[in-house]
């Protein structure tokens, strides 16, 4: 029994002794080295693009519409239907209109008749004026050689002056007569042009894209002709007609390269440029959007009208650049002591390093601080900027992706005004340059700085000034600075699985 109870103790010491042995294997290497994970600076081609979704419209779409109001009597063509210029496509009933022009042409008989009878009268006039003059003239003579009284001659006088009278209101009448005739004639085109509006004619060449109407349907043209048809010019030249922010919209030039994709045709790739940069700018729930025209060539008619187009115009773009992933301009290390530097370090163009919303605004602040030699009245003013930004900037966390882009965009527009405000005129120029090269960095024309983290030769990290220049979102240009092509740098430390770090939102000035 004894042995019994030796041999069970031995047992549990050895279990004990190899769960110790494993929980050192678990937790002793905490204070080990960090092991950190490496990427390689790339040499290659970087492309800044813009992102955005439009609709593809034809360049050309016509509306057919009426003129004139009344039942559809007969279709002549369908949807995809080609049609020529001046082709018949559809008819309304033009009984009505016929009605009008013949009540036209006999209004018109009916006063060419009437200008008949005007004429005779003014030839009847004309006549009695004549009879009249000769008559005078005869009473005058006689009156010289006193065979009559002077009272006949003046009798003659008052006939002559009647007889001219009546040849004038004659020729009066017959000139209104004319000008009622004209009139007539005019009713009568008016008539006519009505009718031949009955018969719907293609404007264009082109193919018909819509179709509105069914026949026996009534068409009431009142103060707007109604929509019978449209009709595309051609669809072997298409245009994509995209949105593109107010943030973006600078960057956003004619004769820019851009590509797009539609959902109808996953794996294809379709070409075209930047045509037209509409000035006039559409607001949807305060936000800001402006048209952008890009050209699309559809040779081969694959492209619809009313397709979803998800377009990516290249801003800028190098064939050959040293670049390296976004993440190694975000990463610090733990106790990194250089902090103003550290502040400088991300890009505007890519999202900003792991530290706490509190630090972040630090580091601004002392930015600004050594930068504009701000002194301690202006200091006091802008810890008051911040901390009246940061509800607005913890705001942002929690909204989509597209719209938070936006929010922070106005974040930082409203925060630069503000601290504007405060400044002599000297400090806003250096600030506006400072604000001129972050935007710089965002198009994609480089002018920003950063730090890079490599391993030395210790195995601790060692930071390196760059001067930064094009992005894409996933990657950034190296211009100058002691980084070579496949050198390792630093993006990250592995963790224990489960291990998070969090990252509170500050402000960003630029």
């Amino acid at each position: 029994m004894k042995k019994r109870t030796l041999g069970l103790t031995a047992l549990a010491l050895l279990v004990l002794a190899g769960a110790g042995f494993g929980a050192w294997k678990f937790y002793g290497n905490g204070s080990a080295a960090p092991k950190f994970k490496l990427a390689k600076a790339e040499s290659g081609p970087l492309v800044a693009i813009v992102s955005a979704t439009g609709t593809l419209n034809p360049v050309v779409s016509v509306q057919v519409g009426s003129q004139v109001s009344g039942q559809i009597k007969e279709i002549l063509v369908d949807f995809n239907s080609s049609v020529k210029e001046g082709l018949v496509i559809a008819r309304l009933d033009p009984e009505t209109y016929q009605l009008r022009v013949r009540q036209a042409e006999a209004d018109l008989d009916a006063t060419r008749a009437n200008q008949g009878v005007q004429q005779a009268e003014v030839a009847r006039a004309r006549a009695n004026l004549s009879n009249a003059q000769r008559d005078y003239e005869r009473k005058k003579t006689l009156v010289e050689k006193n065979f009559i009284s002077p009272a006949e001659r003046d009798t003659a006088q008052n006939t002559l002056d009647a007889a001219r009278a009546s040849l004038a209101a004659a020729e009066a009448q017959a000139r209104n007569g004319e000008a009622i005739v004209r009139q007539r004639q005019l009713q009568l085109s008016s008539a006519r042009v009505d009718l031949e509006r009955t018969v719907i004619r293609a404007p264009v060449d082109g193919i018909v894209v819509k179709r509105s109407i069914e026949p026996g349907q009534t068409v009431a043209a009142s103060l707007q002709a109604p929509e019978l048809f449209v009709i595309a010019k051609s669809l072997t030249d298409m245009q994509v007609e995209t949105s593109i922010d107010e943030a973006d919209v600078g960057r956003v030039q004619l004769g820019q390269k851009a590509g797009f994709t539609v959902d109808a045709f996953a794996g294809r790739n379709f070409e075209g440029e930047v045509k037209q940069v509409r000035k006039a700018a559409t607001v949807v729930s305060n936000v800001v959007t402006y048209t952008v025209v890009i050209s699309a060539a559809n040779p081969d008619l694959t492209l619809l009208p009313g397709m979803t187009a998800n377009v990516r115009i290249v801003t800028a773009q190098k064939d050959k650049a040293l670049k390296v992933p976004n993440a190694a301009l975000r990463y610090r290390p733990a106790g990194a002591g250089d902090e103003k530097k550290a502040a400088t370090a991300t890009p505007t163009a890519v999202s900003p390093a792991p530290t706490s919303g509190a630090s972040r605004s630090s580091q601004l602040k002392e930015r600004l601080i050594a930068e504009l030699k701000l002194d301690a009245d202006q200091q006091t003013k802008l810890d008051g900027i911040f901390a009246g930004m940061r509800e607005k900037f913890m705001a942002v966390r929690e909204l989509a992706d597209a719209e938070k882009a936006r929010a922070e965009e106005r974040n930082r527009a409203e925060i630069r005004d503000k601290v504007s405000a405060i400044l002599s005129p000297e400090q806003k120029k250096r600030y506006d340059e400072m604000a001129a090269q972050a935007a710089s960095v965002r198009a994609g024309g480089g002018g920003g700085s950063g730090r890079i983290w490599i391993v030395d030769g210790d195995g601790k990290p060692k930071g390196i000034d760059v001067r930064l220049g094009l992005t894409d979102g996933s990657a950034t240009e190296i211009v100058s600075g002691e980084i070579k092509e496949g050198q390792e740098v630093i993006v990250g430390v592995q963790t224990a699985a489960g291990a998070k770090s969090s990252a509170a939102p500050g402000p960003r000035l630029f």
